[in-house]
C-alpha cells in the first residue's frame, strides 16, 4: 500500500547508534503494510558513523523488490572547494540504479558554496535530493538555515530543474507562522540529549512552506519523521486544505532508524481517508503514486 521515500539501514550493527539492520526493517515494513523504500545512505561524520553508498546497493541488490538505493555524497569530498567535479561520481551511481542523492545533511550553510556546487551537479543529473536542516552551526547535523528558509528558497531559485524535498523540523515547523525562531527545532544539550520544542499549536497565518510550495515547481515534501506528521496533526482542519492543494507534491515516508519506531502518519492518513478529511486520491498519490511517478518505479 504504501512506498517510503526516506529509510535508513546499516548492513551491520554499529556501536553507535542502533539503526535497522536490512531484515529488520523489512520486518517494519510487513506489519505496516509498506511494499518498499528508499534507502538513504548517511555519509557525513556529524553525529552519525559514515556508511558506503556501496553497502546501501549491495542490500538493494540482495533485495531488490523492497528496497531503491539513493546515493550520498559529502560536499567536502574531493577538493574540499566548490570546484570539485562530481558528474563522473554521480553519473557512476545512477548507472548502478541510484535514484537520487540523500540525505544530504553536514552541518553547513545550504548557500555555502561547497554545498552548491554538488547540487548543481545533482540538477545536471537530474537527481533528485533530499536533505534534512538545522537552526544552528556546530553541535548538530544538517544544512543550516535562517527562519523564513531565505537559503532554501534561493537554492530553489538558483536550480530550478532540480527536485528537492523538504524534510525535517526546520522545514515541517514552518507550516504554520513561527511564534519564536526556536521553536523549529531540537538541539543538544551539553550531556547530549535532545531538548527543544516544535510548534503544536493551530495554525491561525500560514508559514513559508505553503508558499514556497506554490511559488516553486521543483519543491517536493518529505512526510517522514515525526516533525511532519506534527505539522499535519496540530490542525487536521487546516492539513485536509493543505493536503488537498498540494496532494501532488507530497510523499510518504518513515525515516525508519532503529526497530519498531513508530510511524504515525500511517494510522493518521488512514483515518482521514475513512472520515473523508482527505480524497482517496490525495490518500494514493501521496501513499504511493507521487514515488513511482517521481522515482521511474515499476508498478
Amino acid at each position: 500500500m504504501f512506498i517510503d521515500i526516506h529509510a535508513h539501514v546499516y548492513r551491520k550493527r554499529t556501536p553507535l547508534f542502533n539503526f535497522c539492520l536490512p531484515e529488520e526493517l523489512i520486518k517494519c515494513y510487513d506489519e505496516l503494510e509498506i511494499e518498499r523504500g528508499v534507502l538513504l545512505p548517511i555519509v557525513s561524520p556529524e553525529i552519525y558513523f559514515p556508511q558506503s553508498n556501496e553497502d546501501i546497493l549491495e542490500i538493494c541488490d540482495t533485495y531488490p523488490d523492497r528496497f531503491i538505493p539513493f546515493c550520498n555524497i559529502d560536499p567536502r569530498t574531493g577538493t574540499n572547494s566548490p570546484r570539485t567535479d562530481f558528474e563522473g561520481i554521480l553519473s557512476h551511481y545512477k548507472s548502478r540504479g541510484c535514484k537520487g542523492v540523500g540525505e544530504i545533511m553536514p552541518n553547513m550553510n545550504l548557500m555555502d558554496p561547497l554545498v552548491q556546487n554538488l547540487l548543481g551537479f545533482c540538477e545536471k543529473l537530474g537527481m533528485p535530493i533530499i536533505y534534512d536542516g538545522s537552526d544552528q552551526l556546530t553541535g548538530d547535523f544538517g544544512l543550516y538555515d535562517e527562519p523564513g528558509l531565505p537559503q532554501l528558497e534561493h537554492t530553489l531559485q538558483r536550480f530550478p530543474n532540480l527536485i528537492i524535498f523538504g524534510h525535517g523540523p526546520v522545514f515541517w515547523s514552518e507550516i504554520g507562522k513561527l511564534e519564536t525562531p526556536g521553536e523549529r527545532s531540537y538541539i543538544f544539550d551539553l550531556k547530549g540529549k535532545q531538548v527543544g520544542r516544535v510548534p503544536t499549536h493551530k495554525i491561525t497565518e500560514e508559514g513559508v512552506v505553503p508558499k514556497l510550495f506554490r511559488r516553486y515547481p521543483n519543491l517536493r515534501g518529505d512526510l517522514s519523521d515525526f516533525t511532519a506528521c506534527n505539522a499535519l496533526t496540530r490542525d487536521p482542519e487546516y492539513a485536509a486544505k493543505f493536503i488537498d492543494e498540494f496532494q501532488d507534491k507530497l510523499h510518504f515516508g518513515t525515516d525508519f532508524c532503529f526497530p519498531g519506531m513508530p510511524v504515525k502518519l500511517i494510522s493518521v492518513l488512514k483515518e482521514w481517508r475513512a472520515e473523508g478529511r482527505i480524497s482517496e486520491a490525495a490518500f494514493q498519490k501521496i501513499a504511493r503514486i507521487n514515488t513511482i511517478k517521481l522515482l521511474d518505479l515499476d508498478d
